[in-house]
C-alpha cells in the first residue's frame, strides 16, 4: 500500500476547495438546496411518520424557493460578478431564510396543530421531554422508577423512560404551566440552538484576526456559513428541529465549546460543553476531548470545571430524590437492559452485528470499546492542539461510536456532519499554544 504523502493531501484538499469556493460558494449552495428539495419531497411522500411527512411537505417548497434563489444569483453572477446580491452577505441571508422556511415554519405549524388538538405532530421525544418537566416541577426529579414503569400499560412503558441527563427537562417546564403552542418544547429547542449559534458565530467573527484584508478573513466567514449550513439547512437537522428537537441545542452547545476553544476562552468553552453534557450524553466524548485540549495549552482545570461540574450538578439533584430511577434511565434503558428496549435500531454495522450474529452483541460491545480504546490511545499520543483539531477527533469518534452502538438512530449522524464541516472555521493565524502541555504528551503532540 503506498504511504499517503502530503503532496496527496494537499492535493485533495486543494479539490476539495474548489469544489466549496466554485462560483463564489454558490455552486454548492446549489447542490446543497437542490439535493435537500428532492430528500423533503421523497420524505413528503414516503415516510412512515406522520410528523415527518408533514416536515416535508412545507420543507419542500422552503428549499425549492431556495434553490431558485440560489440559481437567480448564479445567473446575475455571470453578468455581475460584483454585485452584493452574490455576495457572501446574500448567501447568509438565504441561508437565513432557508432555516426559517425549512426548520422554522415546519416547527411552528406542527406546533399549532397539535396545540389544536392533532396527536400525529410530535415525535415521541417531544412529549418524554414534556413529561420530563412536569414530573421534574412536581416531584423533584424527571424520572419514573422501575416499578412506577413497570405498573404502566406495555403499551405506554416506552414513553415512561426519559433517556435524557436532567437538564433536558427545562425544555418541558413550560408545557408544565400552560397548554399552548409556544409552550411545546421543540420552540425551546429552536430558541436555545438559535442561541448557541448566534453566540458561537459571534465568538468566532468578532476576534481582531477577522478585520484582515488578506482575504483570510472572507475564507474563514464562508467556511463558518458552510459550518452554520451543516448544523442548520442540512435536512437531518432540519427535520429533527422541526419534529423532535432534542439533538440540536446539544449540538449547538457543541459547537459554540469548540467556537470558544478557536478563540482561547477555555472556561467558557468547558462552560458550554457541560450544559450540553447536561442535557445528553452525547456531549459527553466532546467534552473529554475538550479536557484533553485544554490540558495542552494548561488550561485542563479550566475546561473541567464547567464540563465535568455542570453535569455533575444536574445529576447530583435526581440521584439525591431517586438513584435508583435515575440509574434505570440514564443506563439500564439506553445499554438495553430496561424493561422495554429502545427503538432506536437504524441498520448501522453495531445494530445489525448484534442481532445477525451468535453473541452479536457483545461482539458489537467489544468492537466499541476497541474504537474507544483506539481514540484514547490517539489522544494519548497526539494530543490536539487546536480547535480543529478536537472538532476533526470528536466527528470521527462520533461517527465510529454511531456506526457501532447496538442500538442507534440514523438522525444521530447530524452530530458528525456538523462537527466535521464546523470543523474549517475554527481555523486561527495563530493555533500554537503558549505553553507546552507537560510530561510525555508534550514532546509528542502535534496537531491532526
Amino acid at each position: 500500500m503506498i504511504a499517503d504523502d502530503p503532496t496527496a493531501r494537499r492535493r485533495r484538499r486543494w479539490h476539495w476547495r474548489t469544489f466549496d469556493t466554485a462560483a463564489g460558494g454558490l455552486a454548492l449552495d446549489l447542490a446543497l438546496y437542490a439535493a435537500s428539495t428532492v430528500f423533503a419531497a421523497i420524505t413528503a411522500v414516503t415516510s412512515t411518520l406522520l410528523p415527518h411527512r408533514a416536515w416535508g411537505t412545507i420543507a419542500a417548497a422552503g428549499y425549492l424557493v431556495a434553490t431558485l434563489v440560489v440559481t437567480a444569483q448564479l445567473l446575475l453572477r455571470r453578468r455581475t460578478p460584483t454585485s452584493p446580491l452574490v455576495g457572501l452577505p446574500a448567501r447568509w441571508a438565504v441561508t437565513g431564510l432557508a432555516w426559517a422556511g425549512t426548520a422554522l415554519l415546519p416547527l411552528l405549524w406542527q406546533s399549532i396543530e397539535r396545540a389544536g388538538g392533532r396527536t400525529d405532530r410530535a415525535q415521541e421525544e417531544v412529549l418524554v421531554v414534556e413529561h420530563a418537566g412536569a414530573r421534574l416541577l412536581e416531584h423533584g426529579t424527571p424520572y419514573l422508577g422501575p416499578d412506577a414503569i413497570a405498573a404502566l400499560p406495555p403499551g405506554d412503558q416506552l414513553m415512561g423512560y426519559t433517556p435524557y441527563q436532567p437538564g433536558m427537562a427545562m425544555f418541558g417546564l413550560p408545557r408544565a404551566f400552560v397548554d399552548t403552542w409556544w409552550t411545546d418544547s421543540r420552540v425551546w429547542f429552536a430558541v436555545g440552538t438559535a442561541l448557541a449559534l448566534a453566540l458561537a458565530v459571534g465568538a468566532l467573527r468578532g476576534t481582531p484576526a477577522d478585520t484582515d484584508k488578506t482575504g483570510t478573513a472572507h475564507r474563514r466567514n464562508a467556511a463558518l456559513l458552510r459550518g452554520v449550513q451543516a448544523a442548520t439547512v442540512l435536512p437531518i437537522c432540519a427535520l429533527t428541529l422541526a419534529t423532535g428537537g432534542d439533538d440540536l441545542p446539544v449540538l449547538a452547545l457543541c459547537l459554540l465549546a469548540l467556537a470558544l476553544a478557536a478563540t482561547d476562552r477555555p472556561g467558557r468553552a468547558g462552560l458550554a460543553v457541560g450544559l450540553a453534557g447536561a442535557l445528553k450524553l452525547f456531549a459527553w466524548p466532546v467534552a473529554l476531548v475538550l479536557i484533553v485540549w485544554g490540558l495542552t495549552r494548561r488550561a485542563g482545570a479550566r475546561v473541567a470545571a464547567g464540563a465535568i461540574g455542570l453535569p455533575v450538578a444536574a445529576l447530583l439533584p435526581a440521584m439525591l430524590v431517586d438513584r435508583d430511577a435515575l440509574t434505570e434511565n440514564v443506563l439500564r434503558f439506553p445499554l438495553g437492559h430496561g424493561l422495554v428496549t429502545s427503538p432506536a435500531q437504524s441498520p448501522f454495522p453495531g445494530y445489525l452485528i448484534a442481532t445477525g450474529l451468535p453473541a452479536g452483541r457483545l461482539i458489537a460491545a467489544a468492537l466499541l470499546v476497541a474504537a474507544g480504546v483506539a481514540i484514547a490511545v490517539r489522544l494519548a499520543r497526539r494530543p490536539p492542539r487546536t480547535a480543529v483539531a478536537t472538532a476533526v477527533i470528536c466527528g470521527y469518534g462520533l461517527l465510529a461510536a454511531i456506526a457501532l452502538m447496538p442500538t442507534t438512530r440514523f438522525g444521530y449522524l447530524l452530530y458528525p456532519l456538523a462537527l466535521l464541516t464546523w470543523a474549517p472555521a475554527l481555523h486561527r493565524p495563530t493555533d500554537t499554544p503558549p505553553t507546552a502541555m507537560p510530561g510525555h504528551l508534550s514532546g509528542r503532540a502535534t496537531s491532526a
